[in-house]
């Protein structure tokens, strides 16, 4: 009988328990609706191109369902690609893609898709934005004649895209990294020569003896002289230890070299001291087709984040040593240069800023055409108020695959300022643009060749 009280006097004291509950629940006093505070970029603000983070803050936490992102709009062709909180927080972020340059966009949260404690709904807020314009201004002052390049690159972007050709290296018969072999090969090919041709200082270290002087211009000159446009890129090869004078024996691949960029600042050490020449006698070399009124479309320190450069060890490094360069040709007066920074993808922490860029390049080995149009439109989210060029291209032996026609890359959507296929070696088994790739681009009649500038 004694524990049947007990099992009485605990059940009613579960009860008490439960009563009181529910009173509390009653009690609960109303919460506001949250109030929203503030948005980043606020309204009227001017954005680039591409994929945009807008956070909205409110007064207090908010609720969201991730999967009703749908329902928040965007004007003039933009989309919401995604919408959350989170966490516990009074903020909601938001990422639209707005693909129009120079366009205004309405970006709606409807009333209630946003809630408070107790599922009060918030008021309706809108925003509206801008998109900047693609950039139309060199970052440097340039000569006429580059400005001239420069504005004919601006004028063809994105409606029509420009041929090119690497200076080949190591080939019999060939000067190396200062030639156009390969564009009198294409020549042969299709009865046209590509509107570009790249020279690489890559044996700056060798310059000038019997087998390369980079003071001799009349390669380049004659190149420029017959109508083509000339692109510059420099595979900076350092010494692989301090006091090593052998020039054969120079690098740019970080595994291989002690060189360490992050004390090429520091006065007093060997990495310092070689970047300080090098700067300078490329400085002279380049000042040699300043003087010549031969525009330069100027690629160096490519491929950084790809991290098997030396210029690859970090981002910090990098964007220092690039400004550094640009701040000491500009200081020589070379303002024939326009400025060409290659990404990698997923590496703005990488990127010089606008100030110092002219032109994004992407070099894709053994990519389908629908992955170039996918790696072009990335780099259009991300810098999409820059020309975006494909500095590279060609095979890949990692997939066994070359890169996609021209013509299947311009269709599916990769609308690149220039394309440029790597050149092949004596002893290449499979190259990275054969007759029938480069028959394929040059009958198309977007693609310009050369003598189409001047």
């Amino acid at each position: 009988m004694k524990k049947l009280h007990i099992l009485y006097t605990f059940a009613a004291a579960v009860f008490l328990l439960a009563a009181c509950d529910t009173d509390v629940e009653h009690d609960i006093a109303q919460v506001d609706a949250p109030i929203f505070v503030s948005a980043t970029p606020e309204t009227g603000s001017t954005v680039k191109t591409g994929n945009v983070t807008v956070t909205l803050q409110y007064d207090k936490n908010i609720y969201f369902a991730s999967e009703d992102a749908s329902q928040i709009s965007i004007s003039d062709n933009g989309t919401v690609v995604s919408a959350d909180v989170i966490g516990v927080s009074n903020t909601l972020t938001i990422v639209a893609n707005c693909p129009n340059r120079g366009a205004t966009y309405t970006l709606t949260i409807p009333a209630g898709l946003v809630t408070g404690p107790n599922q009060m709904p918030a008021p309706e807020v809108s925003l509206t934005f801008s998109t900047t314009g693609l950039n139309t201004t060199p970052v440097n002052s340039l000569t006429a004649e580059a400005q001239q390049v420069y504005d004919f690159l601006v004028e063809n972007f994105e409606t029509r895209t420009l041929s090119a050709t690497m200076a080949v290296d190591g080939v019999s018969g060939q000067t190396g990294s200062w030639n156009t072999a390969d564009a009198e090969q294409v020549y042969q090919w299709t009865g046209q020569y590509p509107a570009m041709n790249c020279f690489d200082y890559l044996h700056l270290a060798s310059s000038p003896s019997s087998w390369i002087d980079y003071s001799d211009i009349t390669p380049v000159k004659e190149w420029w002289d017959n109508g083509g446009i000339v692109l510059a890129m420099w595979h900076w090869n350092v010494p692989k230890t301090e006091g090593d004078t052998d020039t054969n024996n120079y690098t740019s691949t970080l595994s291989e070299t002690a060189f360490n960029i992050d004390n090429a600042f520091t006065e007093g050490t060997w990495e310092y001291r070689t970047v300080q020449a090098d700067l300078e006698k490329m400085a002279g070399y380049l000042k040699l087709l300043h003087d010549a009124n031969i525009p330069v479309i100027w690629r160096p320190l490519h491929e950084a984040a790809g991290g098997w450069f030396w210029w690859g060890k970090n981002a910090d490094s990098f964007k220092k040593l690039w400004i550094q360069m640009f701040d000491y040709f500009k200081a020589q007066g070379l303002n024939n240069l326009i400025w060409v920074w290659t990404s990698e993808t997923g590496d703005a922490d990488w990127y010089p800023g606008d100030a110092y860029v002219d032109i994004i390049g992407r070099d894709l080995y053994g990519n389908d055409a629908a992955d170039c149009a996918s790696q072009y439109q990335t780099l259009i989210n991300d810098f999409g108020n820059k020309m975006i060029t494909l500095s590279e291209c060609g095979y890949s032996e990692y997939t066994d695959s070359t890169v996609g026609l021209l013509s299947e890359q311009w269709n599916a959507g990769a609308r690149w300022l220039w394309f440029m296929p790597w050149y092949d070696s004596d002893n290449s088994t499979t190259p990275h643009a054969d007759q029938t790739w480069w028959e394929d681009a040059m009958s198309q009649d977007y693609v310009i060749k050369r003598g189409e500038f001047k």
